[in-house]
């Protein structure tokens, strides 16, 4: 809660953080129901663990979605039909699948960042440089102190390109 008499000050530096995160779910959104095709959140997460983890098995990247095996399945099933992975038998495990991103699926990814960056541009672009200069040690800061919290052989861990803002887990949101 902000401090009264004191606007935009909080007492609570996670509450800050909250609310900023809170913005940055709405920026990243923004502009991206003209991606096609069109991913819900829950498949943009999937994409995003199999990006950053290339060749996981279906297993592990249950572990880290934290969902169940039978739904693991179907949500690949989707996304296989969607163009955007691809799962094949592991070369030395015949009982393994791994599960891979197409150049389709890499490409989503791609254009998914380049609107998060034009939007998160357009905001820092209104900030004095001092406070983005702030912003971004203190940013880099809370990505040190997460990556101590969550080890990256942690497979709650987004480890790919986008791990910068998904400390603990692959976000929602991403």
């Amino acid at each position: 809660m902000p401090r009264p008499g004191r606007p935009g000050v909080y007492e609570d530096p996670a509450v800050a953080l909250g609310a900023a995160a809170d913005l940055l779910a709405v920026l990243h959104a923004r502009g991206q129901d003209g991606v096609e095709p069109a991913v819900s959140p829950s498949q943009l997460r999937a994409l995003l663990a199999v990006e950053g983890a290339e060749g996981v098995n279906l297993r592990t990247l249950g572990d880290v979605l934290g969902s169940r095996p039978p739904s693991v399945t179907r949500l690949c099933d989707r996304l296989e039909a969607m163009g955007l992975l691809t799962r094949s038998p592991h070369p030395s495990r015949r009982r393994e699948v791994e599960v891979r991103l197409t150049p389709q699926g890499r490409a989503l990814l791609d254009e998914r960042r380049a609107i998060r960056v034009r939007e998160l541009s357009a905001v820092l672009g209104r900030m004095a440089p001092e406070a983005v200069n702030a912003l971004v040690a203190g940013l880099e800061a809370f990505r040190e102190a997460a990556a101590g919290a969550y080890p990256a052989d942690d497979p709650h861990t987004d480890a790919g390109p986008s791990a910068a803002p998904a400390p603990a887990s692959v976000p929602d949101s991403a």
